[in-house]
């Protein structure tokens, strides 16, 4: 038996820290190294770029995914190093998160993306001082009325890459402006970011 009812009442039933410290026992002992124990919870801090690189630099952890209405906080509080949430809403189980984690984490390992660099094209990479990424284009050029940008097309690298810095602050600040604000605090925008975003009403058509 893995789970029984709450004390207390009320509904759901909830997972024995019994079986679950038993079968972490038999998890440690097929490691040699101390690895943390993580449960993903409502309650833990939520996941981000941040928290995945660190965890793609480090030697691993020990997944704990809850179901039912939860865990007995004693297996919780003796045995858990760190609890992570995807946000603000709940699922039927933890699977769903871990698995989240271990794809975003195993896309930044050396050798799983065809191009090593891809990752630092994505939205919150410090290489995009934590900006949403830019839209993309592929072919045809033209679809149902719908053109690529030509600046895209123009072999003007520079003028490419200051569109797309561009098209990532309007994202951005449209979509996330509390991103915008922690890349000024953090001193990554230029006076050409500046000047962009002062003036975003007028550039709101640069798309076209």
């Amino acid at each position: 038996r893995v789970d029984d009812r709450p004390f207390g009442g009320g509904p759901g039933m909830v997972m024995m820290a019994q079986p679950l410290e038993l079968a972490l026992a038999h998890i440690r002992s097929q490691r040699n190294d101390r690895a943390p124990v993580v449960l993903f919870s409502p309650i833990g801090k939520r996941l981000d770029h941040a928290a995945v690189q660190r965890w793609s630099g480090s030697a691993g952890a020990i997944l704990v995914c809850g179901r039912y209405e939860g865990i007995d906080q004693r297996f919780i509080d003796t045995q858990v190093d760190e609890q992570i949430s995807l946000g603000d809403f709940v699922l039927s189980g933890g699977e769903v998160p871990a698995i989240a984690l271990l794809d975003a984490v195993a896309r930044l390992q050396p050798g799983v993306l065809s191009d090593a660099d891809s990752h630092h094209q994505d939205s919150f990479n410090p290489s995009l001082d934590g900006l949403l990424d830019c839209p993309h284009y592929t072919r045809p050029e033209a679809w149902r009325g719908q053109s690529v940008p030509p600046i895209l097309m123009s072999g003007n690298h520079a003028l490419i890459e200051r569109w797309r810095r561009d098209q990532r602050l309007q994202l951005t600040q449209r979509q996330r402006p509390e991103l915008v604000r922690a890349a000024r605090r953090a001193g990554h925008l230029s006076k050409s970011d500046e000047a962009f975003l002062a003036d975003l009403p007028k550039n709101s058509g640069l798309d076209a």
